[in-house]
């Protein structure tokens, strides 16, 4: 039997193995250059036909057209008694048996509503635990690409993570429960299929505190959520370790004394941080709690800022800030909206026919209706998810150039937005200045200081956050180290221990 250690994201997860003295990467992605890399972000749909509609919804319609055939029958019977000859009579009585027929016909009523149904239902309408209880999954690149070539065929789930400590409707658990369930299994059938062992034992990385609103009440739903989907996924055993502890693992076997290190892991939708003792000495021991000086954490990661550089140097190419003829300026939740991947409930909104309407009828309300027709694009063929990406795209590239042109053809022919590295600063700064709180903080709470910086996490590699802590921390010394890998390898060490 195996352990490995898996570091699921929000944006991307990784398997890996540690068998004592290396560590073995998990190829899970084959479509990628980096294949032990996948996106966390998850693609039910339908290959051909969408699933029957609920027992109760069947039954509601059935109901609503044996009272149409009732209506019907009524008025058959009042032109039978109104007849003035036997002929109109025999007219009207047989009718009364055909719907009388057609009322007690209980199978071709139950067909009838169900055709009905279907013809006007989309994927939208489902509920998120029918698509898991009926839909087909596609992970990584290939789900993307689905979603991208097909998105009405389905659902893209931008990032199941940041909803597990979010208030979650009934159902809606269960839901979550399903769907990692598959991720896991996945990522454990592809483990044991690559290392010819079976696998049975998982530590999984967890953030300081899940994204969500509701406390340690959220952690737990959290928790709860990935052990049961664990357990369905066919691990029987699994525990759980923080991240920027995962991480310091990892950079331990690298020191030749003991030292005290900083750890700050910048996710994709946590930052979490630890100050930690570390030494060659303890490697093999198993609980290092009392090594640890002080954890803190919160759901601050990358995909926020994405969604500030939209709202910062894309959304006024698509009508943001325009003043309407009432002279009050475009709702700005319009732009906000438009961004909630990470919010079901607000994203559905987005999506409704209502919401198209009342954009639709604010674009005639400016000068400039142009601007709106993107957003009524993005709103009526549910580009959200794709706009997201495109500008964690954006916020890629400008790490290594100093101003592009982020193409969004997708959203109109030629339509391009010109973004440069001053404005990707300008849209960070207020989410910079929450991390740095959130080191000092973890600082104040340390019994004693750290002497050396570990950053880790993908959005460490970005040279403005760099920066920033840097100039924030001058008297540490900055610890190489992989930014990518190194919170799996040190849960893939926690699990062979």
């Amino acid at each position: 039997m195996a352990a490995i250690g898996i570091d699921y994201g929000t944006s991307n997860s990784e398997v890996v193995y540690f068998d004592g003295e290396q560590h073995h990467f998990i190829k899970l992605d084959p479509s990628l250059e980096s294949a032990n890399k996948i996106r966390s972000s998850v693609f039910i749909y339908y290959q051909d036909e969408l699933p029957l509609p609920p027992a109760a919804i069947i039954e509601a319609k059935v109901s609503r057209i044996k009272q149409a055939i009732t209506e019907q029958l009524d008025k058959a019977k009042d032109g039978y008694y109104e007849a003035k000859d036997p002929r109109e009579q025999r007219v009207y009585s047989d009718r009364i048996d055909e719907l009388r027929a057609e009322l007690h016909n209980r199978p071709a009523l139950q067909r009838r509503a169900i055709q009905l149904l279907l013809k006007d239902m989309t994927v939208q309408d489902l509920s998120l635990q029918q698509l898991v209880d009926t839909g087909q999954f596609a992970f990584g690149e290939e789900g993307f690409k689905r979603y991208l070539k097909t998105p009405d065929k389905g659902r893209l789930i931008y990032s199941p993570k940041n909803f597990l400590g979010a208030s979650l409707v009934e159902g809606q658990q269960q839901a979550f429960i399903g769907m990692i369930a598959k991720q896991l299994e996945f990522f454990r059938l592809s483990a044991e299929q690559q290392l010819k062992l079976p696998v049975d034992t998982a530590v999984i990385g967890r953030p300081v505190k899940f994204h969500g609103t509701r406390g340690e009440a959220g952690n737990d739903q959290a928790i709860n959520i990935m052990t049961q989907a664990a357990q369905k996924a066919g691990f029987s055993k699994v525990d759980f370790l923080e991240e920027p502890i995962a991480a310091a693992y990892k950079i331990e076997r690298t020191l030749n004394k003991h030292t005290n290190v900083l750890v700050v892991d910048i996710g994709g939708g946590t930052t979490d941080i630890c100050c930690i003792r570390l030494s060659p000495e303890k490697l093999a021991n198993f609980d290092r709690q009392q090594d640890v000086l002080s954890v803190t954490g919160t759901r601050l990661g990358g995909m926020e800022c994405d969604k500030n550089l939209i709202v910062k140097s894309i959304s006024p190419s698509m009508g943001q800030g325009l003043l309407m003829t009432n002279g009050l300026p475009v709702p700005p939740t319009y732009y906000s909206d438009m961004c909630a991947v990470d919010d079901i409930p607000k994203l559905n909104r987005f999506f409704s026919e209502e919401y198209g309407l009342e954009i639709a009828q604010t674009k005639h309300m400016v000068k400039e209706p142009e601007l709106l027709e993107r957003l009524l694009t993005v709103q009526e063929d549910k580009l959200s998810a794709r706009l997201v990406n495109s500008a964690r795209l954006a916020k890629e590239l400008l790490s290594s150039k100093q101003a592009i042109t982020l193409p969004l053809h997708y959203i109109e022919a030629d339509y391009g937005v010109d973004i440069n590295v001053e404005e990707l600063q300008r849209s960070m700064q207020s989410w910079l200045r929450r991390v740095k709180k959130l080191v000092k903080e973890c600082l104040d709470n340390s019994a004693e200081q750290p002497e050396m910086l570990f950053i880790t996490g993908g959005m460490s590699l970005s040279p403005i956050v760099q920066k920033e802590l840097l100039e924030m921390l001058p008297n540490l010394p900055l610890m190489e180290g992989d930014a990518f890998n190194s919170v799996c390898e040190g849960l893939a060490i926690q699990a062979a221990k």
